[in-house]
């Protein structure tokens, strides 16, 4: 297997740049460019010089002999300062030695994966923390990351072998007379195993984290939609004029708030007599965009809106508001008044629908297999054929399986770790 390097930091310029070393030849380019090696996981300050024996840096190094490190492989450590120049002297040294290459992207979480450091449920929670913009992103992520899901898997396979053994013991002696056939406790234990991973795929799905609860402004041309849009953001991101039709396209920001991801969508003005082709596209997306939003920001007539759309009635510093005088938020973009609280209204509207920083959400990939697991598991109620009820557990351990990556495709492995940094 090749020895594979890459910076494990942030792009220079910083404080202090590692380069992480990681395979069968780390220890030899832990000597080649530092001299010695120190004892394990002890911080040695150290010179390093390339192989015409050139001073590249002083720096701190560290020895983690494999299996006990993060890859579960022989891994160095270089700390060094983080000028740009001294990270790219480093790396050329280190590629002029034999077997050394740089790294692919997740090339290190992938070899902690393989080596059994981290499982699959594990690596995708690391993923999504690298990725993780808001506080209830971060916070599931680091659920996860920390086995949050796989200690869940594991007891429920537990239960599924234990059932397991329960059907092969009733197979063994059906005909001895010994063993009898399942007792309702058998039963019992599938129906609420059954119940509770139904417990868990009715639960708002990890999506939703990083799409971002998704807030539509839809309304007539002129309502004030881009202004409020603006004023939500807090970004003059969207042209704001007093000319009808400005908004001719669909327009989106990702912001955080209340540490909640929100994605806010300003829309083209909806009307039904327009005869300019450009503007009758932006009303069809602007249509769509509101099928598709999780609130929708109502800023016309009332009654007029979206089926559960929330009416909004803007220009609240013009001689009381615009359009709706019975809407349920009366807002200013220009003096303010009425964001923030139907900013607060959104934040806690959202948090209802998101998942709840308390729990686990699931990746598509997972809520599939939880999706065949529950099919599994409400199959054996409905069969007495102890054959096809011990199937049905041995595709739901399968299942769980594939769910913590005791079986994967390399397909599905390129795609995950093709989402990390090179320095992961």
């Amino acid at each position: 297997m090749d020895t594979i390097f890459a910076l494990s930091s942030g792009r220079p310029p910083a404080a202090i740049a590692v380069v992480r070393v990681c395979g069968p030849a780390a220890c030899h380019a832990l000597e080649a460019l530092a001299g010695s090696r120190p004892r394990l996981r002890e911080a040695r300050l150290r010179v390093l010089r390339d192989a015409s024996g050139d001073v590249l840096d002083r720096a701190m190094v560290i020895w983690f002999p494999g299996p006990d490190s993060a890859t579960g492989e022989d891994t160095a450590e270089f700390y060094l300062h983080g000028g740009a120049a001294v990270v790219v002297a480093v790396e050329r040294a280190l590629g002029a030695l034999p077997g050394l290459r740089k790294a692919e992207p997740g090339e290190f979480t992938r070899r902690a994966f393989a080596n059994g450091r981290i499982d699959l449920a594990e690596a995708e929670g690391l993923a999504d923390l690298l990725e993780a913009e808001t506080e209830l992103q971060r916070r599931h992520a680091v659920a996860l990351a920390g086995g949050a899901l796989s200690q869940q898997v594991e007891l429920w396979r537990e239960e599924v072998l234990g059932l397991s053994a329960q059907v092969e013991s009733a197979l063994d002696f059906s005909d001895e007379g010994d063993v009898g056939g399942l007792d309702s406790g058998f039963v019992y234990a599938v129906e609420r195993l059954a119940g509770e991973i139904g417990s868990w795929l009715e639960q708002p799905r990890a999506e939703k984290l990083r799409e971002g609860f998704r807030v539509v402004l839809a309304g007539p041309p002129n309502a004030g939609k881009s202004s409020l849009f603006n004023a939500l953001i807090e970004e003059e991101a969207a042209i704001a004029t007093p000319i009808p039709g400005t908004t001719r396209d669909v327009l989106e920001r990702s912001v955080s708030l209340g540490g909640l991801p929100f994605t806010f969508v300003d829309t083209a003005g909806l009307r039904e007599d327009s005869d300019d082709a450009i503007e009758t596209i932006g009303i069809a997306r602007a249509r769509a965009q509101a099928a598709q939003a999780d609130c929708v920001l109502w800023l016309g007539a009332e009654g007029e809106g979206p089926q559960g759309s929330w009416e909004v009635a803007t220009k609240y510093d013009l001689d009381g508001g615009h359009g709706n005088p019975n809407a349920a938020f009366h807002v200013s973009a220009v003096s303010g008044e009425g964001i923030a609280a139907l900013r607060g209204a959104l934040i806690d509207h959202a948090r209802v629908a998101m998942p709840s920083p308390d729990s686990v959400a699931l990746n598509a990939r997972q809520h599939a297999l939880m999706s065949q697991l529950h099919s599994a598991l409400e199959a054996m109620g409905e069969s007495q054929d102890l054959l096809i009820i011990g199937e049905n557990l041995r595709y739901a351990r399968r299942m769980l399986d594939d769910m913590i990556g005791r079986t994967s495709t390399e397909d599905m492995l390129d795609a995950l770790f093709g989402r990390f940094c090179i320095g992961k």
